[in-house]
């Protein structure tokens, strides 16, 4: 039997109460697992939009400098500072999701059924050498699948899966979504054709319009181009879309989404209003690529709501029975459906250098990292 591991480094954020944020690599103990726990050897862990509001806490990372310990430091703005007050002086474990190898179990049979196997976790703290986490949090990998594949076999799918179900629950019938040439939005475009959904796509550039259009997608509105409105009009009527997921949140896009919906609508109406259509009309934000304030042009009637979407209280809401199916569904996708694409693969180590950091900070359609603890 080999000897298993005393220590591992890992990736933590801290915020300083004089504005500094400090990333830096500290060594942990690993301790054996015990009862239903399982030790993994991380081999994979992306670097998803949602891993960077705790990583890198709003700093300014395009003037990022190293500190005589090794650590990268930057400045964040006071006006974000005051936020950040409830993790000063704190040093914060990063990384939502990963997969790699159980090369540890405890005692119960479910943790001892995944000895050596290739599982993926959504247990936190990922973006180390080692995580301990509990049998019942890994989803299992069909057998022959990389730690690589499997790294992104939460965040993105379940949320795929998640808008599809929250438009089932909520009564609508199709789905618009922004920021459409993502890697989720590649996996929202394919599961919705499985599942026979209308599904509008806004992209900001031709070459993410050719990129969806490959993947066969049948409505796809460009924000670059002047005949944006018209064109997303269209598509909405189409479709009859009354949701929308956003995952720009600032700006007008959202109001550009709740008009076009209007406008749909009206245009499909035998009487005038002067409240606006009747048609109910949701737009959720669910991310946070564009910081400018949310602004509304309130021309799209009464009978709409702008909220928040964030995946973790909707699985809460959907309960362990729902959340197991959604979870073998990726699993059964995860080459297909599901599968995932890297522009940069990098170590740990590597992940805090300054020009990797200010790359994978954009967040940029295209550049998606992932990090190789073990590499």
């Amino acid at each position: 039997m080999s000897t298993l591991p005393t220590t591992g480094q890992q990736l933590r954020s801290r915020v300083s109460d004089d504005g500094q944020l400090e990333l830096s690599l500290v060594d942990v103990d690993v301790t054996p697992p015990v009862g239903n726990e399982v030790l993994l050897r991380v081999e994979a862990a992306p670097i998803n939009p949602s891993d960077l509001g705790l990583l890198l806490a709003g700093a300014d990372v395009s003037a990022m400098s190293i500190s005589p310990t090794g650590a990268v430091t930057a400045a964040i703005d006071p006006s974000v500072l005051k936020t950040l007050s409830g993790r000063y002086g704190i040093s914060m474990s990063v990384g939502n999701e990963g997969s790699g190898t159980v090369i540890a179990a405890g005692e119960s049979a479910a943790a001892q059924a995944l000895m050596g196997r290739t599982v993926a976790v959504a247990g936190g703290s990922m973006y180390s050498h080692y995580r301990v986490v509990d049998a019942g949090a890994c989803l299992l990998l069909p057998e022959g699948t990389t730690a690589t594949v499997g790294a992104s076999s939460f965040v993105n799918p379940m949320t795929a899966l998640g808008m599809v179900e929250t438009m089932r629950l909520e009564g609508h019938t199709a789905l618009v979504h922004t920021a459409a040439a993502s890697n989720l939005g590649q996996m929202l475009v394919k599961l919705c054709a499985e599942e026979g959904v209308s599904l509008v796509n806004v992209v900001r550039s031709p070459a993410q319009v050719a990129t969806l259009r490959a993947l066969g997608a049948a409505y796809i509105c460009d924000s670059s181009q002047p005949t944006f409105m018209s064109d997303l009009v269209a598509a909405i009527t189409a479709t009859s879309a009354t949701l929308a997921f956003d995952a720009t949140g600032g700006g007008t896009l959202a109001s550009q989404l709740l008009t076009a919906m209007e406008q749909a609508a009206i245009a499909n109406s035998t009487e005038y209003s002067r409240y606006g259509s009747t048609t109910f009309k949701q737009v959720y934000i669910y991310g946070g690529l564009e910081r400018s304030l949310t602004t509304l042009t309130r021309n799209f009637g009464f009978s709409w709501s702008l909220g928040g979407w964030l995946l973790t209280p909707f699985l809460i809401k959907l309960g362990g029975e729902g959340i197991g199916r959604l979870r073998q569904r990726v699993a059964d996708g995860i080459t297909t459906t599901f599968a995932s694409s890297y522009s940069r693969t990098i170590t740990l180590d590597e992940a805090l250098d300054p020009a990797n950091v200010a790359t994978y900070a954009r967040q940029a359609t295209g550049e998606k990292f992932l990090i190789t603890p073990h590499a």
